[in-house]
């Protein structure tokens, strides 16, 4: 993992700072005193419980459907469920906002983790992400009070801008997250193409680059792959996650095997030497690293396993492969992928080593993922004895 997505874990493991203005929902509503809304804020405000909360809200909606103040419920009721871990019903209450053309700072954080809690990779979903720097900005630089000292509004404005940080970092997060869960190739780079023209200024450029080498590997575009891996290790050179998803694409398309060999290595290296943040727990960063760890072992050993084909020479590929298998325990799809391989190795040595060959394919087809099917199809074949 690279050095910007540890600091988004430790974000998202400490909980997200927000700006003071985005702290208090809905700051274009004026409340007056003793108002309904007055009234239904001090309810929630005074609340004992978030399911409190949401009976202090329906008490309002109830009454006042109508009210130009509802998008400032539905804000509340969408930071509420997402408290209770009740995905639905925020996105629900946060998108009856986005209809109204409404969006805030708070409404845009508490969407986010809701479209990550429910996976929920919709159009509506990448559309808040991209609005939210814009939104963010604006919030974090409001017109300067008159009856404020200029020492105290550069102390507040300092801030603000750490906290709109933390929020921009947060929603590339988002971003990634869903963008995983996008299956069309075509889809991924129309969201990738959005994103990057939001987020121009992102610390993540190799990351966003990178993606763009899975989507045009998805279409069989080498061409812009390639470009894509190159441009990707230039801007991101010393990110592990970077690294190793080019090394990845090359290796499995099987070109440039010299550079996936040698960008797979590096990434070893660097998260080999890794340090681990404040606010990330030792459980959370260890999981973190072996995962680093395996993928470029996986790499490295799916190279090895091309390079000794010809000749049936597999001790340096089952050696890597079984080392990324160890490690990859905590992502299934990549500890599968790793069984699977070593099981093709054990096929492929001379003679061939059908027990381990077994045993290792086995484990794969064990195992929820996209390998598994191929694992047992391939179990299948083996002699047995």
């Amino acid at each position: 993992m690279g050095k910007h997505f540890i600091g988004i874990l430790a974000l998202i493991v400490m909980g997200v700072a927000v700006p003071l203005s985005a702290q208090q929902p809905c700051p274009g509503l004026t409340v007056v005193v003793n108002s309904p809304e007055d009234q239904m804020m001090l309810a929630v405000n005074g609340a004992d419980s978030p399911q409190d909360q949401i009976t202090a809200l329906d008490k309002y909606a109830a009454e006042h459907a109508d009210a130009p103040a509802m998008t400032c419920a539905n804000e509340l009721y969408t930071a509420t469920y997402v408290k209770e871990n009740d995905f639905a019903k925020a996105i629900a209450a946060g998108e009856k906002d986005l209809a109204a053309n409404y969006l805030d700072a708070n409404l845009a954080i508490n969407l986010a983790k809701a479209y990550v809690g429910a996976g929920q990779a919709s159009d509506s979903a990448f559309a808040v992400i991209d609005k939210a720097p814009g939104v963010i900005k604006t919030e974090a630089n409001p017109p300067k009070p008159s009856n404020t000292s200029d020492a105290a509004w550069q102390s507040n404005l300092q801030a603000w801008a750490e906290s709109a940080k933390q929020q921009r970092a947060y929603m590339e997060y988002a971003f990634f997250q869903l963008l995983a869960r996008v299956p069309d190739a075509n889809k991924r780079i129309q969201y990738l193409d959005a994103f990057s023209t939001a987020y121009a200024d992102s610390p993540n450029l190799g990351g966003i680059y990178a993606q763009y080498v899975v989507a045009y590997g998805g279409l069989n575009n080498g061409a812009k792959a390639d470009e894509y891996a190159e441009k990707a290790v230039t801007a991101s050179p010393d990110d592990v996650a970077t690294l190793n998803l080019v090394a990845d694409n090359y290796a499995t398309r099987q070109v440039h095997l010299d550079k996936a060999e040698a960008d797979a290595k590096k990434a070893l290296d660097l998260a080999t030497a890794m340090k681990k943040p404040d606010g990330v727990s030792d459980a959370d960063f260890q999981a973190q690293q072996n995962l680093e760890l395996a993928a470029a072992h996986l790499t490295l050993g799916f190279v090895a396993f091309q390079h000794g084909s010809a000749t049936h020479k597999m001790t340096g590929a089952i050696q890597e492969l079984k080392t990324a298998a160890d490690l990859g325990k905590a992502n299934p799809a990549l500890q599968a992928r790793a069984f699977f391989y070593l099981g093709y190795a054990y096929e492929e040595v001379a003679p061939p080593n059908h027990r381990a060959a077994a045993e290792a394919l086995t484990q794969a087809a064990s195992l929820q993922s996209p390998w598994q099917s191929q694992a047992q199809a391939l179990l299948a074949k083996i002699p047995k004895k």
